[in-house]
């Protein structure tokens, strides 16, 4: 009967490909800070959501914003700084395949390097050329094919005092690769990113690392080979996905890389936090309507976490409904479950492949204990200066301990409010955003560790996993066409599991069982954010960045991370500074 059921999916799927060639493709944005806020900023400062896509689904296609810059130039009624002008330039440079030719003329940056001829259009008969446009190291574009070819690499230097020997306070790293994106027949899309990465990095990074032996999970990353003799990082990193459109409104993609729901800063829904993974993806957009179906296929790291020496599977099955109830205010809604069925026979399980039940329902109909989380978030723009946003996670709960105040561990929730702030007090180009971020005791976890919500070892959505409190500042100056400067203050209180002594789990570790919890005084109830021992950081990050050409990058950056606790094993401090060069590659926040 699976046999049947299976062939039949297939042929669905086989189908689907057939029709994708009627509909017009687009690559996505990677994974970027930096960049989407670009995209945010122009968004709030329009004062009504793009038609293309819904910020808090990404990543976006590259042609939606390309229409973003289109309607904002038509319009024609937007008050835009100089800075803004070329981020229009930018962004539409870095996608010029959906432009026709045209790129905004209004600013300098552009007169600059036309001047330069890095616009002319390639002598007739000629359809390739190196740095033909600044976007790209390599290109073709026709009719019938695009390919876009660029090198990547970030390499760095720096100092990091926390280290216990000098030696090993000299920071360095390389990371060299390619990446590829393209379209056939303008219908069939596909994208791949690999780089080979060596380093050695500060050390709350490497202690975020778990180093066990000689291999560990480095963060956003996957397996990682450790050298113990110099603390040294070596891992290689891999994207990849092929995407078609069967109808107008439907995009589906296949491969590698990272989903995430959320308009802030973090995601307590589903981030880029963890290591990217294989999934399919189907979006639907109609209208005010973005309703997204993820199934994805991950890694358990828990106990007994091979199988024939092969990592065991875990899986889950998401969907995401984004409306705009004006052009102003959005609301979303989500479920997930992350299951694993090695007991059963293993493989996916069919019954989550609906894409459009309620997956609760599910749940319950098979009988399983798999791990179930409802979401909600909101956006709202403010008067084109500003937005308002929020998240809320419901992991499990009990009805008659939600509401009395009893601190029942089964009350496992998380909760974000943000804001952003554009031209700040009248400063043109100065953004200013906070947020706050909290998360119960135990949210996230399972009895089974094959059903917690991380993948190879990481979060996928908070890094600093549960119980915790954060409150974030972050400002963004643009001081020239070239140089931004970038500030983040971090302040969290989590409460930990002591380094010794005998096994404890108060819940900020996602990857224990809830099930070996450790009980106060008053047995289940009165569980607390920041119960066990208690620690408090306060992370400060400084960056400047200067534009070389495009996607070419300085970066100079001073860190302070200071946490202070009664455990002498979870206490540091540290001052970290580090200067880069970095091309095609986004900055690596590490903000934890």
């Amino acid at each position: 009967m699976y046999q049947g059921i299976i062939r039949s999916f297939k042929i669905f799927i086989l189908s689907l490909i057939t029709l994708s060639y009627i509909h017009a493709q687009s690559a996505f944005i990677p994974s970027n800070d930096d960049y989407y806020h670009l995209i945010d900023r122009l968004e709030i400062k329009r004062g009504k959501f793009t038609e293309g896509f819904h910020f808090n689904v990404k990543p976006f296609e590259r042609k939606a914003i390309v229409a973003l810059t289109d309607s904002i130039l038509k319009e024609g009624t937007i008050n835009l700084t100089d800075r803004d002008w070329e981020t229009i330039d930018y962004l539409r440079e870095d996608s010029w395949e959906w432009t026709n030719g045209m790129i905004s003329t209004d600013s300098a940056q552009y007169n600059r390097l036309a001047r330069l001829g890095w616009f002319k259009a390639p002598p007739p008969g000629k359809k390739r050329r190196f740095f033909d446009h600044p976007a790209d190291l390599y290109s073709i574009h026709n009719k019938d094919f695009d390919l876009h070819f660029n090198f990547v690499t970030t390499n760095f230097i720096g100092k990091d005092n926390s280290y216990d020997t000098t030696r090993f306070n000299n920071l360095w790293f390389t990371g060299r690769g390619v990446e590829i994106r393209g379209m056939i027949n303008n219908k069939f899309g596909f994208y791949t990113y690999v780089a080979d990465n060596q380093g050695h990095f500060p050390r709350y990074v490497n202690d975020f690392s778990t180093p066990n032996g000689t291999s560990a999970n480095f963060p956003g990353e996957g397996l990682t080979k450790y050298t113990p003799r110099n603390r040294a990082v070596d891992y290689l990193s891999a994207r990849g996905y092929v995407t078609f459109r069967p109808l107008r409104s439907v995009n589906i993609r296949f491969g590698h890389d990272y989903n995430v729901f959320g308009n802030g800063y973090r995601s307590l829904i589903l981030s880029d936090n963890s290591s990217p993974y294989l999934f399919l993806r189907i979006d639907t957009q109609l209208g005010r309507f973005h309703y997204t179906n993820l199934w994805t296929s991950m890694i358990n790291t828990g106990k007994d976490s091979f199988i024939e020496h092969l990592r065991r599977k875990k899986f889950a099955a998401i969907h995401h409904l984004s409306v705009n109830l004006t052009e102003k205010i959005n609301i979303g809604v989500f479920e997930a479950e992350v299951f694993n069925r090695d007991s059963v026979g293993g493989g996916y399980d069919l019954n989550y492949l609906n894409p459009i039940i309620f997956y609760r329902y599910v749940e319950s109909y098979i009988g399983s204990q798999d791990n179930a989380l409802l979401g909600f978030d909101f956006r709202w723009l403010l008067g084109k200066k500003a937005s308002i946003y929020s998240q809320f996670v419901l992991d499990e709960f009990l009805t008659r301990f939600l509401f009395n105040g009893s601190g029942s561990w089964t009350n496992k929730y998380s909760l974000q409010v943000g804001a952003k702030y554009v031209d700040a007090f009248g400063i043109p180009n100065l953004d200013l955003q906070a947020e706050y971020n909290m998360v119960r005791p135990y949210t996230y976890s399972h009895k089974d560790g094959g059903r917690n919500y991380q993948h190879y070892g990481q979060s996928l959505a908070h890094p600093l996993g549960a119980n915790f409190r954060e409150y974030l500042g972050i400002i963004r100056y643009k001081v020239s066409s070239r140089l931004t400067a970038y500030g983040t203050v971090m302040m969290a209180e989590q409460g930990k599991d002591p380094t010794t002594g005998p096994y404890m789990n108060f819940g900020g570790d996602i990857s224990k069982s809830y099930e070996e919890r450790s009980v106060n005084r008053d047995g289940e109830l009165n569980q607390k954010i920041g119960q066990g021992i208690k620690a408090s950081t306060l992370f400060t990050d400084l960056r400047l960045s200067y534009s070389l050409a495009h996607n070419l990058f300085l970066d100079g950056r001073y860190q302070i991370r200071k946490i202070t606790s009664q455990d002498v094993n979870v206490a540091t401090n540290s001052n970290v500074f580090t200067f880069a060069i970095r091309y095609n590659m986004a900055y690596r926040q590490q903000t934890f």
